[in-house]
């Protein structure tokens, strides 16, 4: 496993007026309720602010003139897949994800959010939670991504 590289991966987190942040449900996993912020691979040749907010919108329907960004992690988080996963996502080809993450402030309303603004959705069901929620929504194996993520950001939020 050790062989095999990170993933290069950028984040969104997107905050409301009231200060809570964005998660959708994943469709891939609503059985195990698996929450989560946006987030995907960075294409070759893509700047992280660009890869952030093009998995932002193709994720939540939510457009750059929708948002102000307004931090972004100095450092990159990596999380690792557990070893039942390892070989069966992105090709067999990573180990797990080094992400990117970017905060941002929402400036639409509710209904500008659209889970199905590219095919395919990924996410079934949205909310806004408070920040110090989301380590228990996501995926045992990336907690402390999102520890790290809400630890740097929920001054700004």
């Amino acid at each position: 496993m050790s062989e095999l590289a990170y993933r290069p991966c950028a984040g969104f987190m997107l905050a409301n007026r009231q200060g809570e942040v964005f998660v959708g449900q994943r469709i891939d996993s609503k059985n195990l309720g698996a929450w989560q912020m946006p987030q995907g691979g960075v294409d070759p040749g893509e700047h992280l602010e660009e890869a952030a907010l093009r998995e932002l919108h193709e994720e939540t329907g939510v457009g750059s003139h929708l948002v102000d960004i307004i931090g972004r992690m100095p450092y990159p988080v990596r999380y690792d897949l557990p070893p039942e996963l390892i070989g069966k996502l992105w090709g067999g080809k990573y180990r797990g994800q080094e992400q990117n993450w970017f905060l941002g402030r929402f400036k639409g309303e509710d209904s500008d959010i659209d889970l199905n603004a590219h095919e395919p959705p990924e996410f079934c069901e949205w909310q806004w939670v408070k920040p110090n929620e989301l380590p228990d929504l996501i995926v045992p194996f990336k907690r402390d991504v999102y520890r790290a993520v809400v630890k740097e950001f929920i001054a700004m939020i």
